[in-house]
């Protein structure tokens, strides 16, 4: 089962979403029509909702009169909080119960207004933005839902920002156009993505991998779309994570740094028993072990070399390793120390883009272009080691 997170601002398009990926088999889940049927006559969200707010807030049928509600918490924090308190356990609790509900090789889309301003990103496998211009969105707003320009500002300006809400997005569909253009985005995303995404998290196992090479010059998104799989890694592990970090390693975390569009992952563990024991939760969060045996060179210790664990991603729109090193072994001191190194010495970066340039040239494949690295490693070992005894450097504790 696969796991995806829908939202967009109000007016951007995010029901036509929704109803597009329903008709190509997803199984859609509607917050906002959860909320809606956990206040209904009888229900004891409503009863708390009247003793939260009055007798003022229903109509003289008895069931909710919204407009009156949304007078009370418009615009008043804490009111709005205390709503959100009787609203939201109820709807996450009915969202629980459709997933268990849902086929074992279901698509479930959790449409969710509110998915960012709640913190609810990295529960899913995905999340996808739908986005629309402030301008584009307040015209449908008057023109469809009856708004005055003053009010769908209002309603907008009572969300999330775009910004804020596109760092929380693995994937922004734009929604400027018309609706067979947005329709033929949805219906690339499921083809290329989602289907195949959800097949490998069910099967436990990683999207393949390139064997091509393609070095891309430095990407803004790459330390969001780190953090986003670290906060994804870390609810899905909960309390079984324990002390563990998750840092965020190799060329695109070092800032100006050209790369593979590669999020180079670590794990921190105590004993590689700890990451076998986590393998199946970070398999559950689409991040599935890589089969094989997996060792680092030791820097500087010649012929020595050190076990670890290696996960990919399931996910073929974001490729992903995850390495699992025991904390304090050599290979994960020398990830974090050849990653501060190069953000900190910019000679020593710039001399790393020139190899990656010069290499490039010579391997067209991922195999070739990293065997020739490894001298360029040895070096990088020594001036690393240097600058972080002239430094002080220490790794993180653990």
């Amino acid at each position: 089962m696969l796991k995806v997170g829908l939202t967009g601002g109000i007016g951007a398009g995010k029901s036509a979403v929704a109803t597009r990926l329903a008709q190509l088999g997803a199984v859609i889940i509607d917050a906002d029509k959860l909320a809606r049927e956990v206040v209904e006559p009888g229900t004891d969200g409503l009863a708390e909702i009247v003793t939260a707010f009055g007798d003022g807030v229903l109509t003289p049928e008895g069931a909710l009169d919204r407009p009156a509600l949304g007078a009370k918490v418009f615009g008043d924090e804490a009111a709005r909080r205390r709503l959100e308190r009787i609203i939201h356990p109820r709807v996450r609790a009915r969202t629980a119960e459709m997933i268990r509900e849902a086929p074992a090789d279901a698509i479930v889309v959790n449409d969710v207004p509110l998915l960012v301003e709640t913190g609810l990103a990295p529960t899913y496998h995905l999340v996808v933005v739908v986005a629309a211009d402030r301008a584009v969105r307040i015209e449908r707003l008057t023109r469809d839902r009856g708004m005055s320009a003053a009010e769908a500002a209002a309603r907008i300006g009572a969300q999330a920002d775009d910004a804020t809400r596109q760092a929380a997005a693995d994937v922004v569909l734009p929604n400027t156009d018309d609706l067979a253009a947005l329709h033929a985005r949805v219906d690339l995303l499921w083809r290329d993505r989602l289907v195949e995404f959800e097949r490998n998290v069910r099967r436990g196992v990683a999207a393949p991998k390139s064997s091509e090479l393609s070095i891309r010059q430095p990407d803004p998104g790459w330390p969001a779309a780190a953090a986003r799989l670290i906060a994804r890694i870390r609810h899905h592990l909960g309390d079984a994570l324990g002390s563990a970090e998750v840092h965020h390693i190799g060329s695109t975390a070092v800032p100006g740094l050209p790369a593979k569009d590669i999020i180079d992952l670590m794990l921190s563990v105590r004993t590689l028993d700890q990451a076998d024991a986590l393998a199946a939760g970070l398999a559950a969060a689409g991040f599935p072990c890589r089969p094989g045996e997996w060792t680092d060179n030791a820097r500087g210790l010649s012929g020595e070399t050190w076990p670890k664990r290696v996960h990919g991603s399931a996910d073929p729109g974001r490729p992903v390793i995850l390495h699992l090193r025991v904390a304090g072994s050599p290979g994960w001191r020398f990830a974090l120390l050849m990653r501060d190194h190069l953000r900190a010495v910019p000679a020593a970066r710039e001399a790393y883009a020139a190899a990656k340039a010069e290499l490039a040239l010579r391997f067209a494949d991922r195999a070739g272009y990293a065997r020739a690295k490894q001298p360029w490693f040895d070096e990088e070992a020594r001036a690393a080691y240097d600058w972080a005894e002239a430094t002080g450097w220490q790794p993180p504790a653990f």
